[in-house]
């Protein structure tokens, strides 16, 4: 395979953007000027090089913009719920089993893993979002710790095996031509391992940060996404302890997620209802949070209901926007490595497209030698390189294939070795390590940043990667 000069310029962009987030700075203005250069290059045409910023970021923000909704929804919601004091009421119950930090990270870790484990991280997120981050953060967890435990148990160890669903190994296994069984357990058994010493890891960096609980957490990690003060009203003067219908929709909005969440269990194991898989799951919960926005505002006061509603929406959407913004320009650069989203971006054929990210690791296949631990090494290297678009997994037929060549002539099972490239994509890509994908949903909903996010994860999921990497080997 043939690489131009944009594939070359794509990978010293690459390159610059992850060197400039290991020095802990901000990737908006290298993502953009990479973006023009590629484009330049590709297109031979500076006017179309600059084309290329605004329509990459246009196009990100379209592939993004079903997170953005779910965020902006489920926050319109939970301003409604706090107008009528329902907030607080709604984690009372939760209160005591959470009843400090310690025990709030690891109650958020089961709840997020057995949901993403069945549903997939998407409905996930804001379910556990909305219902036991306000309980963590008052107990005395930070806010990046719930954070860091949806992240991790969710978009890490749960997606990463897809056990239960498993699009993922079905994807890898199809394209390696292996036993889809096989590389599924085996991938369980790898994201189990990648996600306990990753969360052990991660706990132990978090626990001199974890405080006493105290209800001024609580208070102070709900005013940090306040609206600005022009979009205050008389109609919407929030007065919660005076509200009689706060205990009502305190019991009302759990049960409808619970409600949710045995619909989604009895569309997955029987014939009763359609299957629900994470985009039409987050729909639901999304279409859902809306409803209850509306019946919370109209029982709040009836008269300014219609106002109510359209003012919690535009707080939802600024909040949105405000943890959204920098990820946009950053995900259009790396969209251009697949062939399909360029071809959008430039206005040309996909099958005429060059796919710069997967057409640099293929070009690379070849200098990997014949060496199991080497081989191991990188196919997880090459896992989470194709994970840099922020999908997970796109790569997985890569990934599958490079492991259905090379099993054979390394000594290694072909469905061990997919299994390591599984977990490099989707830990990386899925939603633990690139701020441009779902990992965005969860900082929105923790309202923490998302690159700081980025930056707590880092350590602990490569540790886990590595481990989990070289017990596969000795063990499958």
């Amino acid at each position: 395979m043939e690489l131009t000069a944009a594939h070359w310029m794509y990978l010293i962009g690459t390159c610059i953007i992850i060197l400039t987030m290991l020095f802990k700075q901000n990737i908006v203005v290298p993502s953009i000027i990479v973006t023009f250069v590629v484009g330049w290059i590709y297109s031979g045409s500076i006017i179309d090089g600059l084309q290329t910023i605004f329509n990459a970021s246009l196009i990100a923000a379209g592939e993004l913009f079903n997170i953005f909704l779910i965020i902006a929804i489920m926050t319109a919601l939970l301003h409604a719920l706090k107008s009528i004091g329902s907030d607080k009421k709604m984690i009372t119950p939760f209160q005591g089993l959470m009843k400090n930090g310690h025990v709030s990270f690891w109650v958020i870790i089961f709840v997020t893993y057995i949901i993403s484990l069945f549903f997939w991280p998407t409905p996930a997120v804001p379910l556990v979002g909305a219902l036991l981050i306000p309980v963590a953060v008052r107990s005395g967890l930070p806010p990046i710790g719930s954070a860091i435990a949806i992240s991790l148990a969710g978009q890490g160890m749960a997606l990463s095996s897809d056990y239960i669903i498993q699009i993922a190994p079905t994807l890898t296994a199809t394209a390696a031509g292996a036993d889809v069984d096989i590389l599924a357990t085996r991938a369980l058994g790898l994201s189990i391992i990648t996600g306990v010493v990753a969360i052990i890891i991660a706990y132990l960096s978090l626990r001199k940060s974890i405080s006493s609980p105290s209800e001024s957490h609580l208070t102070k990690w709900e005013e940090t996404d306040q609206p600005p003060e022009n979009l205050n009203d008389d109609s919407v003067v929030e007065t919660p302890s005076k509200n009689k219908y706060g205990t009502l929709f305190a019991i009302l909005v759990p049960i409808t997620f619970l409600i949710i969440i045995i619909y989604m269990f009895l569309a997955k194991f029987s014939d009763m209802f359609s299957s629900v898989d994470g985009s039409t799951g987050a729909a639901l919960i999304g279409g859902v949070s809306a409803i209850l926005l509306v019946a919370v505002s109209m029982f709040r006061n009836f008269r300014s209901s219609f106002n109510h509603v359209s003012d919690n929406l535009i707080k939802g959407f600024l909040f949105a926007f405000k943890a959204m913004g920098p990820v946009i320009p950053i995900a259009g650069f790396f969209f251009m490595g697949s062939n399909e989203l360029f071809s959008k971006i430039i206005g040309t054929n996909p099958e005429e497209t060059p796919s710069f990210l997967f057409d640099l690791v293929v070009s690379g296949q070849q200098y990997i030698p014949e060496s199991s631990f080497v081989a191991g090494m990188g196919i997880l290297l090459i896992g989470a390189i194709t994970g840099l678009d922020g999908s997970g997994f796109s790569g997985l037929p890569l990934v599958g294939s490079l492991s259905g060549a090379l099993g054979g002539n390394v000594g290694i099972d072909v469905e061990t070795l997919a299994a390591i490239g599984q977990m490099g994509s989707i830990w990386v890509g899925g939603g633990t390590l690139i701020a441009w994908s779902s990992l965005v949903a969860v900082a929105g909903f923790a309202k923490v940043p998302v690159m700081k996010l980025v930056r707590k994860t880092l350590l602990p999921v490569i540790i886990g990667l590595i481990v989990s990497t070289l017990v596969g080997l000795w063990l499958f």
